[in-house]
């Protein structure tokens, strides 16, 4: 089984102020607000097939990672309203000319503890290089966390 040092799972957990729902809510239902939060990382995302927060759409990404321009199309593959859950496969794009597959999910959470508001962001990719040549993806992790971080502080500003 030589393919499987080449698969991977990396998770990481955010901590927010704002609402699972309205974190959520931004993911699968108003992706393409995103840049509005954090566009020196998210410069654009546009329906490229299907509906905001439905199963099988399709969304093109542009964004930012290692101060490069890049690009990613990616298929919604699960939403879960009532988990505030929701999944990325990514199909084509810069990211596919080093991973085999690249999976995205996202879980928003309650913060345990009942200590009033907030969130937990839980962030899992789940990849496949192409070679052993290819870094795993901590770079792109990151990018999530500090997305994360602009999101929850746009959501959260004072109007």
């Amino acid at each position: 089984m030589a393919s499987s040092a080449l698969t991977g799972k990396l998770e990481t957990d955010v901590e927010i102020k704002a609402s699972p729902e309205q974190f959520h809510d931004m993911f699968s239902n108003k992706p393409h607000h995103l840049h509005h939060a954090c566009n020196d990382k998210i410069q654009a995302c546009d329906l490229h097939e299907g509906e905001w927060g439905k199963v099988g759409t399709i969304v093109n990404w542009s964004y930012v990672h290692d101060g490069k321009a890049k690009q990613v199309k990616d298929v919604i593959e699960a939403v879960d309203p009532d988990k505030n859950l929701v999944t990325f496969r990514m199909v084509e794009g810069d990211l596919m000319e080093e991973y085999k597959s690249f999976v995205v999910t996202l879980q928003v959470s309650p913060k345990s503890g009942g200590s009033g508001s907030g969130s937990v962001v839980h962030w899992t990719i789940e990849y496949e290089r192409l070679h052993q040549g290819i870094d795993h993806p901590e770079t792109l992790l990151q990018l999530a966390i500090d997305v994360s971080k602009d999101l929850d502080a746009h959501l959260t500003k004072p109007i």
